[in-house]
């Protein structure tokens, strides 16, 4: 069973997004091993370079196999093209690593080490609607790989 990992800046602080979140999560657990990885948010400096680099290395000591960004600068891509990008990872490494960065997205050296960035498009979302979005999406790739209807 492949194992699926998103790694977020910054915890969920508010019941319903809590109850989005373990609601997907729970739906998951039949397509993978789905792995929500909290790091701390560094966002007490009022610098951003020094924010990015102390979750840098908090990001980078999470990330296990082929690890895949959620960037407003990375590329547009539909629900079955992201299908594509699981299935395809899944052959090459069991697990796969999704991140999502804090308020000042992620260091250039997290950024070099993604196979890939992903966009929800060109709107910004609050971070914890990006993670809710980020965690529907994996569960409806999964669901479009196996053929379900949850997918139309």
């Amino acid at each position: 069973m492949i194992t699926i990992n998103l790694v977020c800046v910054g915890s969920l602080k508010e019941k319903f997004w809590v109850e989005a979140q373990n609601e997907y999560i729970k739906r998951l657990q039949k397509f993978c091993k789905f792995n929500l990885i909290e790091v701390e948010d560094k966002n007490v400096s009022s610098l951003p370079k020094e924010v990015l680099q102390k979750e840098e290395k908090l990001i980078l000591e999470k990330c296990k196999g082929g690890l895949f960004l959620f960037d407003i600068q990375g590329e547009n891509i539909t629900s079955e093209e992201f299908c594509k990008i699981i299935e395809k990872q899944g052959i090459i490494s069991s697990t796969i690593t999704f991140v999502i960065g804090g308020s000042y997205g992620v260091s250039e050296n997290v950024k070099s080490k993604a196979i890939k960035k992903l966009s929800f498009g060109n709107i910004t979302l609050p971070h914890n609607l990006a993670r809710i979005v980020a965690i529907e999406q994996i569960y409806r790739a999964f669901n479009i790989s196996n053929g379900t209807s949850y997918h139309k």
